[in-house]
């Protein structure tokens, strides 16, 4: 019997007044394990209401014990990891080892957001004038809200709710309706730390949930993590409606070989970069741009034997490099772009259409896909397939391999494998991207620092967690002030100047 699985409103579990549901399922068997209620607009209300509710205490709650609170979760997180790991595992598939390194670096942000005492002091100036003064704070917005996807169903919600509550904001997180569930035990280990009821609240949904909290009232900011053309309805929808929004989309992250770089290096980072996570990463490394024909040459030899050689099996075997994708759907997906690159011309050089495996014949398996000689008109360059394929696409010298990277829709994250400094420099400085690797094939930013791409990766102007989560989460204040001397000067009808 499938589990039901229910909202988290006001501190506890909460069925919901919508009568619709959806499947979720155990992506290595295909097993349907759980029901999943979908919010209506009175469900999202609800919570919304909720975190209103606690809005006004939890913003004057000091700092200092916002931060109490966090460690607290953290400490919690770090002790049950492997709980929270084997829930990501069930409903996402990813290997266990996996899950573990996505939680840790969501806890990364809530280490970050613990600073809360020092993140939010102000500026102070004495004497702007004479006599005068100012001093400016970091206020919270209010309630906001966290739209987040299916492949990291614990890193990305804490990209943005640590940060948002360290900063005094009451939270509001509708994540992915395909593997809900560790949502739901980390909103128990919040309340186990001390986060006051209504502060953080859960609401599974589709479409309808998210266009009930673009269009709330109550919600001050919206961040979102998904697709390109989601991101863009999100980032319109939200700022119509008055709203704070940061949406990040999708990508298309290239990986430069250069011909001095270490190619063992370079392949095992593309292995780790493309076929991690079966690809399901907006970070993942999609196109490998060798530079010349040898350095193609010999990049393509050594990817081969280890292409096939992937170990893919259920994320808790622990030898499986890889597991399955989330859904039989978004298997059949990446199987249609496989489909596409061949029928568009790319060499397939590994194929990983077909693959079962013994005792788990229902789950949603695809070894790892290589092509060869993938051109920038084939769909298979141009669109993220979010799956275990990667396609070589060659170039003569390094100007063309940077205009490539620069020419696409997409500016997510990018690297370059190479000794030489100059060529390191200069792209770096040059590159149209918003994350840069130097021989890193997955340039994710510590949690100090912020993430978020260029062009159509990001919509609008604040990357997230770091400093920019910060900026994103508060409002700034600046209050002036002069006390009464006894002297008076009578009324001054100009613009006020500090001559």
């Amino acid at each position: 019997m499938p589990t039901a699985i229910h909202h988290y409103i006001g501190g506890g579990t909460a069925a919901g007044t919508s009568t619709r549901t959806a499947p979720v399922y155990n992506p290595a068997t295909g097993e349907e394990t759980g029901r999943v209620a979908l919010a209506n607009e009175a469900d999202v209300n609800a919570a919304v209401a909720s975190a209103k509710a606690a809005a006004h205490d939890w913003a004057h709650t000091t700092p200092l014990r916002r931060a109490r609170i966090l460690n607290a979760f953290l400490r919690i997180a770090e002790a049950r990891i492997d709980e929270l790991a084997a829930l990501i595992t069930a409903e996402h598939g990813k290997v266990l080892s996996d899950a573990r390194g996505e939680i840790q670096r969501g806890l990364e942000v809530v280490e970050f957001a613990t600073a809360a005492p020092q993140l939010l002091k102000g500026e102070v100036t004495e004497n702007v004038g004479t006599r005068v003064d100012s001093h400016s704070l970091r206020q919270p917005l209010g309630v906001v809200a966290g739209i987040t996807p299916f492949n990291f169903p614990v890193m990305v919600p804490m990209w943005m709710f640590p940060v948002a509550l360290a900063c005094g904001n009451c939270f509001v997180l509708k994540p992915s309706e395909r593997d809900p569930s560790p949502s739901l035990l980390v909103a128990a280990w919040l309340k186990e730390a001390g986060l006051p009821d209504g502060v953080f609240n859960v609401v599974h949904g589709d479409k309808q949930a998210v266009d009930a909290l673009l269009h709330h009232p109550d919600i001050a900011a919206v961040s979102f993590v998904g697709s390109t053309p989601i991101a863009r309805y999100i980032y319109a929808t939200a700022t119509a409606n008055g709203k704070r929004a940061q949406a990040l989309g999708g990508a298309k992250n290239h990986m430069i070989v250069m011909p001095d770089a270490d190619l063992d290096q370079a392949v095992d980072a593309l292995m780790g970069a493309a076929y991690g996570s079966a690809g399901e990463r907006c970070m993942a490394i999609s196109v490998a741009v060798p530079v010349g024909e040898a350095t193609a040459d010999a990049l393509v030899a050594r990817l081969i034997p280890k292409v096939r050689a992937l170990k893919v099996g259920p994320g808790t075997d622990p030898e499986a490099e890889m597991g399955p994708l989330v859904t039989g759907t978004h298997r059949d997906k990446v199987s249609g772009y496989i489909d596409a690159g061949v029928a568009q011309g790319a060499e397939l050089l590994v194929d990983g259409r077909g693959l079962t495996l013994q005792g788990y014949e229902g789950g949603y398996f695809l070894g790892g896909t290589l092509f060869d000689r993938v051109t920038p008109e084939m769909s298979i360059y141009r669109e993220e397939i979010f799956g275990p394929v990667l396609a070589i696409t060659r170039a003569p010298d390094y100007a063309t391999a940077a205009k490539l990277i620069n020419d696409h829709e997409f500016g997510n994250g990018t690297a370059i494998f190479t000794r030489d400094g100059d060529a390191a420099r200069e792209f770096a400085h040059q590159i149209e991207v918003g994350m840069v690797g130097i021989n890193v094939p997955i340039p994710v930013p510590m949690a100090f620092h912020s993430f978020g791409g260029w062009k159509a990766s990001l919509f609008g102007d604040h990357h997230m967690h770091g400093p920019e989560g910060v900026r994103f989460y508060t409002r700034l204040k600046t209050i002036t002030t002069r006390w009464p001397t006894g002297i008076r000067a009578g009324a001054d009808f100009v613009m006020p100047t500090m001559k």
